[in-house]
């Protein structure tokens, strides 16, 4: 099953699929819309696939945490220094 697919399942069924999100922790974009859609909260197990992704990043932070991101994520953030760094930073403050 992919990431996409585990992540549909779980959408469908507006549950959170625990044996499921060890698959959809492997894309950032599935996961993202899982900790957003889905279980409503942090994601914990798929942080390291989001934070390579700066524009998942960014909503992550804003869209799930509200907030700053963990030590590691928000480091990965600032040093991307793109546009979306730009932005967290002024989220942050």
């Amino acid at each position: 099953m992919t990431p996409k697919e585990a992540y549909y399942k779980a959408y469908n069924l507006g549950l959170r699929i625990p044996e499921l999100e060890p698959v959809i922790s492997k894309d950032a974009k599935c996961s993202y819309w899982y900790a957003v859609n889905v279980i409503k909260s942090k994601f914990i197990l798929a942080e390291p696939a989001i934070s390579k992704n700066a524009y998942f990043i960014f909503h992550y932070a804003t869209d799930v945490i509200k907030g700053r991101l963990p030590d590691f994520m928000h480091n990965q953030m600032i040093l991307n220094n793109n546009t979306y760094a730009k932005e967290y930073v002024k989220f942050i403050k």
